[in-house]
């Protein structure tokens, strides 16, 4: 009997998977955050400077994003921006951001735009 207590209180520590979908790689261009999703859809976002964060009730209902670009990159950073404007590619280089997805339970997953290196 102390063994089937003991079994029950500890599986009563394990965490309970989400059930939902979850955001497995944000990707984020001067103009649109695209979401991948782990159900194998992808959620876009167009125009996300005017509104840097929001809800997702479109494609993952319960969720929200929030987008914090780096306003001061380093310095190989802003010598790379520029010398693309230069050249007339503007807005190929995305911008250095972080994007937090929050889902209904309150779970953020943090991502990096552009990725690391290595990714």
């Amino acid at each position: 009997m102390r063994f089937v207590l003991v079994c029950l209180l500890l599986g009563a520590c394990v965490p309970v998977a989400a059930s939902g979908p979850t955001v497995r790689e944000a990707r984020l261009s001067d103009t649109m955050l695209t979401l991948v999703v782990s159900d194998g859809s992808i959620c876009r976002l167009r125009n996300w400077p005017a509104a840097p964060s929001g809800r997702l009730d479109v494609c993952l209902p319960g969720h929200s994003y929030a987008v914090r670009v780096v306003e001061n990159p380093n310095v190989l950073r802003q010598i790379w921006t520029g010398l693309t404007s230069a050249l007339g590619a503007e807005g190929a280089v995305p911008p250095m951001a972080e994007v937090v997805i929050t889902d209904a339970a309150g779970g953020r997953r943090v991502f990096a735009s552009p990725p690391p290196v290595g990714e």
